[in-house]
């Protein structure tokens, strides 16, 4: 099987291990800098080139590990390998999906799986009242795009929270604002998908000097175990956002777990490191169970 990498470098960790745990099945395997990649259109087959060399054929399956900063010129060079054929971990339209919290929550939302009060707006007049339907300060305002905690700020009072999204608005800054969970007191679960199973799972916790668990921000890592219903919701929040491959984010609250993000590119270096399960070696075995399906 014939499978592109789209990364913007090999030796990031989670490009290394898929490249690694590919090429040991005997896969050829290639990492393609997607923000070199270009398509042309108008031929009787559009074509995408790396740089001046044309990529399009033979291309079996991808691996899209799409940056922030590039999503959406990463999901439509997603979207044109989807419209050539090729089979795809995550397809171009979850990659925009999951991107923008704003229409996660709202899809979430739809799809009635729980998730924490969110509110969003562009009124100054009324901040006061918005923080007060999310239950007073504090509260979460996030950017409406960004991963692995950057753009979350906590608003410890209402006073701070006025002058933050007032700012943030009149910068023309697309936000949303969250209900502040206490209870979950700095800890979500990480819960890694592949092929609509979960596959491996990891409680984070944050550090005195950040509230944000995530580890790349510093956070800790420690076993959990999954009650049934938050099986559940995470394997459901990856049906309805179109991402077969992805993390889940949950925390637990006073009125049961609610899910607060799904990623389309999750890391796998602390997934793998605190589990010790290969997370790489499942992705790949469902490319090579879902290829031959795919009709390749």
């Amino acid at each position: 099987m014939n499978i592109y990498i789209l990364s913007i470098n090999s030796r990031i960790y989670s490009t290394n291990r898929l490249y690694h745990e590919a090429t040991k099945k005997g896969h050829n395997v290639r990492v393609v800098d997607h923000t070199r990649c270009a398509v042309l259109l108008g031929e009787a087959k559009p074509q995408i080139y790396l740089g001046s060399e044309n990529i399009t054929h033979g291309v079996d399956a991808i691996i899209p590990r799409i940056g922030t900063s590039v999503t959406r010129h990463g999901s439509a060079i997603v979207k044109q390998f989807e419209m050539n054929g090729a089979f795809t971990t995550a397809k171009s339209l979850g990659i925009i999906r999951s991107r923008n919290k704003l229409r996660t929550m709202q899809i979430l939302a739809r799809k009635r799986i729980p998730i924490p009060k969110t509110l969003f707006a562009k009124d100054t007049a009324n901040i006061k009242e918005h923080i007060e339907l999310l239950g007073g300060a504090p509260i979460i305002i996030k950017l409406q795009e960004g991963t692995q905690g950057l753009g979350v700020m906590i608003a410890e009072s209402k006073k701070s929270a006025k002058s933050i999204i007032e700012s943030l608005y009149n910068m023309n800054v697309n936000i949303i604002l969250q209900e502040f969970i206490e209870e979950a007191n700095g800890q979500d679960i990480r819960v890694y998908i592949v092929g609509n199973k979960i596959v491996a799972s990891m409680m984070r916790s944050s550090t005195e000097e950040d509230f944000r668990s995530n580890v790349h921000r510093g956070g800790t890592t420690e076993s959990v175990t999954l009650t049934a219903y938050e099986k559940k919701i995470a394997i459901h929040t990856s049906k309805v956002l179109g991402l077969p491959v992805c993390g889940v984010d949950i925390i637990r609250s006073k009125r049961g777990p609610l899910v607060i993000e799904a990623n389309s590119s999750a890391g796998l270096e602390g997934i793998e490191s605190h589990t010790n399960i290969n997370v790489a070696g499942e992705i790949i075995k469902y490319l090579e169970k879902n290829v031959r399906r795919f009709g390749k």
